[in-house]
């Protein structure tokens, strides 16, 4: 049975496993630039060694994207709690109506007592700090796999060059054999037919030899064939390795496309909070206190954000989610279907403040 799921241990996973991908992908870097540099001397033994290697990377880099994609579902799942509680006090209950026919300072003030008593502004902003320290760790393997992304293309684009050129020597030697063995052929056929002894034996000598040419040759042809199937399993190896960056780093764009477009989403539900003017209702957020979300935070300063605009980049982004990692997709009843805030849920007196934010 699987244990109960912990945000920060899992982020703290996240965080260890990214900085065991920066030391694993330079290892595999290394030997990329090694193989390039002596390929000739790198033998099937090693290659047992390397491939473990590399095939550990790719199996931890898959295990990372899924871990760090299990982070946004669940932030993203907890955002809609947050909205589905916000949402339940938004408006009156039957008994501060049934005050409010008396008195409607007292009605306020049992609605206020009520909204304080919910720690959804604190729920928010703690969805904001993990935001912030999930996106942090996202971009930060993004950056390392673009980084050896490139170290490990360039290298591999340089071992493929030095192969092709291996290619073109096998190439050129089974020309060498075959012309080799034309000209003892023709040799062997003008033997006997005219000349004397002496020249018979001249024209053997020369069959002899030209036929010891095309040995050797044939015998450094194989030893190239073999060098080169050797080097092609390298290559292969090498390309799952350039391969599995390049989708890691496209999974890592996903996911910070949807961060993005979450927590701009976690701040409009913060923004329909705040509006109601609650004393101590409001918490300091700012692009400085949660640097890897100043983005989302800057267009929230500036009012920026609209939730009618978000809504379409949301499914768009949730669809991209969902195709790369269906397995932490939302089930349909979590989605919401609706407007991220229910404008028509806001009480009268709430309603045109947020609807002009």
């Amino acid at each position: 049975m699987r244990k109960p799921f912990s945000f920060d241990t899992q982020l703290e996973a996240a965080r260890a496993l990214v900085e065991q991908l920066r030391l694993e992908a330079r290892v595999c870097v290394e030997f990329i630039s090694e193989f390039a540099r002596h390929g000739a001397a790198v033998d099937d033994e090693r290659f047992l060694v390397e491939n473990g290697r590399f095939q550990a990377f790719v199996a931890n880099g898959a295990s990372l994207t899924n871990l760090l994609a299990e982070l946004v579902s669940v932030l993203d799942t907890l955002t809609i709690k947050v909205s589905s509680d916000l949402d339940s006090f938004r408006g009156l209950t039957a008994g501060e109506r049934f005050i409010g026919r008396f008195s409607r300072q007292r009605m306020w003030r049992r609605h206020s007592a009520r909204v304080r008593a919910a720690p959804v502004v604190e729920r928010l902003r703690d969805l904001l700090v993990k935001s912030d320290a999930t996106t942090g760790v996202i971009a930060s393997y993004r950056t390392i796999g673009i980084d050896f992304h490139k170290l490990g293309e360039h290298g591999l684009i340089g071992v493929v060059e030095q192969r092709r050129r291996l290619v073109d020597k096998i190439d050129i030697a089974r020309l060498r054999i075959r012309e080799l063995n034309a000209r003892a052929l023709t040799t062997q056929g003008r033997i006997g037919l005219y000349g004397s002894k002496a020249e018979w034996e001249r024209m053997e000598e020369e069959r002899r030899a030209l036929k010891a040419d095309a040995g050797r040759v044939a015998d450094e042809e194989r030893a190239m064939r073999e060098d080169s199937q050797r080097r092609e399993r390298f290559i292969n190896l090498f390309q799952v390795f350039v391969d599995a960056l390049n989708s890691q780093v496209g999974q890592c764009n996903a996911l910070s496309r949807k961060m993005v477009i979450d927590t701009e989403e976690r701040l409009l539900i913060y923004q329909a909070q705040v509006d109601t003017d609650i004393p101590g209702s409001k918490v300091q957020i700012s692009a400085e206190l949660f640097p890897a979300i100043a983005g989302p935070i800057e267009l929230f300063e500036r009012n920026m954000l609209v939730p009618q605009e978000l809504e379409h980049r949301k499914r768009m982004a949730d669809a991209v989610f969902a195709s790369k990692f269906g397995a932490f997709q939302q089930a349909p009843e979590e989605s919401s279907g609706g407007p991220i805030i229910d404008t028509t849920k806001i009480s009268k007196r709430l309603r045109f403040r947020f609807l002009r934010s």
